[in-house]
């Protein structure tokens, strides 16, 4: 699984969760702690003016200690209204770019999928 953090001006953290990892409350709360340091370093204006979280409905995503981390932090997270997939910026620009480059590529191991990923990914910031 990937987790892609990104704004307008393109990806600002995107990290490939360990396998047999589940995303639950404890990792993800790690992960956002590492994208807080690195919206810190990569966009410093937002940094300072505040920024918006917007992440889907996953049990993880609403835990009650990561609505605590957020509040702490004051990062505001965009509601996203129930069962609305559609919603997913991820699912309907980032991802099918991947893919479509991926499209056709013998590929020998997992690790080449996800150096190649990294290459697409490298482009887009």
């Amino acid at each position: 699984m990937l987790i892609v953090f990104f704004d307008i001006q393109g990806i600002v953290m995107a990290e490939w969760v360990p396998s047999g990892q589940t995303v639950n409350q404890q990792y993800y709360i790690e992960f956002l702690t590492k994208l807080h340091e690195r919206v810190r370093r990569k966009r410093p204006e937002l940094w300072r003016n505040g920024w918006i979280l917007h992440q889907e409905n996953a049990p993880a995503h609403i835990a009650l200690y990561v609505n605590q981390l957020l509040a702490n932090k004051n990062i505001t997270v965009l509601e996203h209204p129930l069962y609305s997939p559609d919603l997913a910026p991820c699912d309907f620009d980032l991802f099918p770019k991947i893919k479509s480059m991926l499209k056709g590529t013998h590929f020998v191991s997992v690790e080449n999928v996800k150096s190649k990923t990294a290459v697409i990914l490298s482009n887009r910031t």
